[in-house]
């Protein structure tokens, strides 16, 4: 995600690098890639010392997300974080009010919330009635640099957390109602892993509303390939699906563009006649002339720049960050005590 971003900021008017930070040598592979010339850090504190950016970007590990994000506001800047934008809940509600306190910009790196395909997804599951099944996953069958990858990512968080909250938040949109009970379950298939930790979690959702949401979410080199990618919604007057017939095949769950694709939505009408026959035939939303990865990510990064330019009221957008980070650790809870967890 850091090597989409900077690609972007490098493509954008508006913003200019001054700096690249990594601990590692991803760093002198990136700036290779954006054609050299940029200043490299190994340390985030001298980076920001030394550069005294207008704004950070932080693509890190979810346990240090919290730290770098409080150095940043506290030197004045606007920050673009991706998700989640703390390892606890405590942690997130810190960084809103630090990013308050400093009357600066917070961007949460929901990409979804950017695709124009998954916008018409919830506009379409909104006219559903009431209430809605909500059911969604995206197990990987990870290996190589991303199995690397995972396993650093669930020794601070586990898959329905870090993967979770996207799914959480489009749920939210759709239904608009406040979550009050939720049920999770979760495995551990591995011993690359510590102990206590699980690569597997499905996650229960009830909303006040009626409206119940199903999210499960597997990482590993075990993991199956059928019938790993599912969006699907059903509601009193029809269902709408994500049909991803190209990102939804085997051997793709591990490929970055398939946690974004849709390709084609269906929808499905209940209406009957007399003779309890459907009224219509099922339709389809064309998503073919979707944006890629690099383009949602370059979409990202311009409403990020538009919220500093037009000093947008992000209290909303933070909110939301928060809330369903609190929900998605609520699940973990529900994993690890074998209980439901009232919210």
């Amino acid at each position: 995600m850091g090597a989409s971003h900077a690609i972007a900021y490098q493509a954008t008017d508006g913003f200019e690098i001054c700096g690249i930070v990594s601990t590692g040598n991803s760093k002198v592979v990136l700036n290779e890639r954006l054609g050299g010339g940029y200043t490299l850090f190994s340390d985030y504190a001298t980076a920001l010392a030394e550069t005294k950016p207008d704004a950070v970007c932080i693509s890190t590990y979810p346990d240090t997300h919290e730290a770098f994000a409080l150095m940043a506001f506290e030197q004045g800047c606007h920050v673009f974080m991706e998700k989640p934008i703390a390892d606890t809940v405590e942690g997130a509600k810190r960084v809103m009010a630090a990013a308050q306190k400093a009357n600066k910009k917070l961007v949460v790196g929901y990409i979804l919330r950017h695709h124009p395909s998954w916008a018409k997804f919830v506009e379409v599951a909104q006219g559903l009635g009431k209430p809605l099944v909500m059911r969604m996953n995206l197990n990987q069958q990870s290996h190589g640099t991303m199995w690397t990858v995972h396993r650093n990512l669930m020794k601070s968080l586990s898959p329905i957390v870090d993967c979770g909250v996207h799914y959480i938040d489009v749920m939210c949109q759709m239904t608009r109602s406040k979550p009050v009970q939720v049920n999770a379950i979760g495995a551990r298939l591995t011993n690359d892993i510590p102990v206590g930790n699980y690569n597997y979690g499905q996650l229960q959702i009830r909303f006040e509303d009626g409206s119940v949401g199903w999210y499960e979410a597997g990482w590993g080199p075990m993991m199956s390939e059928t019938a790993f990618f599912v969006k699907d919604v059903i509601g009193p007057d029809g269902c709408v699906s994500i049909v991803a017939k190209n990102a939804g095949a085997a051997g793709k769950s591990d490929n970055v563009d398939s946690h974004t694709k849709t390709e084609s939505l269906r929808v499905h009408r209940a209406a009957l006649d007399a003779n309890d026959q459907f009224v219509e035939s099922d339709t389809w939303i064309d998503m073919q002339d979707e944006p890629d990865h690099q383009e949602l990510c370059n979409r990202e990064q311009r409403y990020f720049l538009e919220s500093i330019r037009e000093d947008r009221d992000l209290t909303d957008h933070m909110q939301d960050a928060v809330s369903s980070l609190e929900i998605a650790f609520a699940c973990d809870e529900s994993v690890r005590t074998g209980q439901p967890v009232m919210l």
